[in-house]
């Protein structure tokens, strides 16, 4: 595998040997009594993760940084059953602070998104106030990574749900053997940058597991969840379709009553 995806692996390691996910500490936060999976599974509408980023790889500058913990309000008054938190600085504009600042402005379920490739970004994630954590299967696959069982392992002793992400029938059958809490499909080729939501199709045609699924990436429009939703997802999470909506409250609403 090479790519962007081995890019942001490097990147990863970078931003642990300078420290970023250190010194978490001071932010100690518990994270919610929810269920990050059975809130998404009881969701009244459209189960929208909202994620907060302020920049990609594929777009660069999405949103001028604000405060995130006002962004993360406006998606929970739109009707957002979880929040996404963008972690990673490099190429996302992220930070570890974020989380916590959102953290403390909600009572949803919070989802650390990130490149995590080592164990202390599953223990930052936990003193952040994380409920849940993002693993790429694609990384273990590659080899960018190992030890996959113990990372699931210890992200259950923090009290962190996996969400373990695929973008292939292959991936998929490596995700099920693992005891991730739920399955993501990425509409996004992490090599090279290309969307389909047809990914998604394709991946589910034969899932029989009874995991709840989540599509990422490329969700736009209200026909697109319902799109997705026919492909046999359970729950969305959507960044930059949201995010570059001009109202952030709108941009959820309209996905999660479409």
């Amino acid at each position: 595998m090479k790519g962007i995806l081995a890019k942001l692996s490097a990147n990863s390691h970078a931003g642990i040997a300078e420290g970023v996910y250190d010194n978490i500490t001071p932010y100690d936060t518990d994270h919610s009594s929810m269920d990050f999976a059975q809130t998404l599974q009881n969701s009244a509408g459209h189960a929208i993760i909202s994620e907060i980023k302020f920049a990609s790889p594929s777009m660069g500058v999405i949103r001028n940084t604000g405060k995130p913990l006002d962004i993360a309000q406006d998606m929970v008054r739109g009707g957002a059953s979880a929040i996404s938190v963008l972690t990673q600085p490099r190429l996302f504009g992220g930070a570890p602070k974020y989380l916590a600042q959102v953290r403390k402005a909600v009572n949803v379920p919070i989802l650390m998104k990130d490149i995590i490739v080592d164990n202390i970004q599953i223990r930052a994630a936990a003193s952040l106030g994380a409920d849940a954590i993002l693993l790429i299967q694609a990384l273990f696959d590659g080899g960018h990574i190992s030890g996959q069982h113990a990372m699931i392992e210890t992200a259950h002793q923090n009290d962190l749900q996996v969400l373990l992400e695929v973008h292939d029938s292959d991936e998929l059958k490596s995700a099920i053997n693992t005891d991730c809490d739920m399955i993501g499909v990425n509409n996004r080729n992490l090599d090279t940058l290309q969307v389909s939501l047809d990914t998604t199709k394709m991946v589910l045609e034969r899932y029989s597991d009874d995991r709840i699924v989540v599509s990422e990436s490329g969700i736009n429009d209200p026909k697109d969840v319902l799109f997705l939703r026919s492909c046999g997802a359970s729950a969305f999470l959507v960044g930059s379709g949201i995010m570059t909506h001009d109202d952030i409250s709108e941009g959820v609403r309209r996905l999660v009553q479409a």
